[in-house]
């Protein structure tokens, strides 16, 4: 008897989507719920993130936030990595236990990244509450950070990531080499994890400014992010996309106040 032939590939993007899908609706519940709040770093630091478990705790909500945002925002911008790979261990056994194991390496780095930037921005914080100049001048963080993002895009390390995540053959072949195999996916998974923070880090650190969980933001970073690092023309994208930022920067300090409006 002849079965007919399943399209593991289909099925695997499917599957991929559907859980993109899911994190966006995540977010966008979570949002509007009364616990909305806990997606935001400026309400986390006025319910209090000292050293003690109830801050330890709500530290780690927020990371769990950060967690289905990068789900939502960065797992579409490696699909064509995470589809080649499928392709190649399609015909394995475990083949789906390697995958999971890719994407779990993936985002435990970009999990670490979000708790790495959200003690960095409490810091941040604590010492704006101390200067008195500085708390009547918060928006200079704003302008700083559209600063960094916008002079970042012109770095030859952020051009390094980038050709990287543009070049998801040559990374597998670089760090898959059909031995050890679980571990060897789990390595590549958190191989292309750096690599992708590397390229797209700045450009994140711009959710701290607009507010962690702005859907209107999350889409328009998240499209950006996807068109350079996959799009035959998106690295001609990087060096416009940089000196807007470098504008936005500069006019949010010449203004003296942060931007306002949102894309929703």
């Amino acid at each position: 008897m002849l079965w007919p032939r399943v399209d593991t590939r289909r099925h695997f993007i499917a599957l991929l989507v559907g859980l993109v899908v899911l994190a966006w609706l995540a977010l966008i519940v979570w949002g509007r719920s009364p616990y909305g709040r806990f997606l935001s770093h400026e309400e986390l630091g006025e319910v209090g993130l000292g050293l003690s478990g109830g801050g330890i705790g709500l530290s780690l909500v927020f990371v769990l936030g950060w967690t289905v945002m990068t789900v939502a925002m960065m797992l579409p911008t490696s699909l064509p990595l995470f589809s080649l790979f499928q392709r190649i261990v399609r015909q394995r056994p475990d083949a789906s236990r390697l995958l999971a194991l890719l994407i779990a390496g993936y985002i435990v780095i970009w999990s670490a990244f979000g708790l790495a930037a959200h003690v960095g921005d409490r810091g941040i914080h604590a010492g704006v509450e101390r200067v008195v100049w500085l708390d009547e001048n918060a928006w200079l963080l704003m302008a700083g950070v559209l600063f960094l993002a916008g002079v970042y895009q012109f770095t030859p390390l952020k051009y390094l990531c980038l050709d990287k995540c543009r070049s998801p053959y040559s990374f597998i072949t670089e760090h898959w080499h059909g031995s050890h195999e679980h571990m060897q996916s789990l390595k590549l998974g958190l191989h292309h994890g750096l690599f992708c923070v590397g390229c797209c880090w700045s450009l994140m650190l711009l959710m701290f400014a607009v507010g962690v969980g702005n859907v209107g933001w999350m889409l328009a970073l998240g499209a950006v992010m996807a068109t350079e690092k996959n799009m035959p023309w998106g690295r001609r994208l990087s060096a416009p996309l940089g000196l807007v930022l470098i504008a936005s920067g500069v006019t949010v300090a010449a203004l003296g106040t942060p931007l306002t409006g949102s894309p929703l």
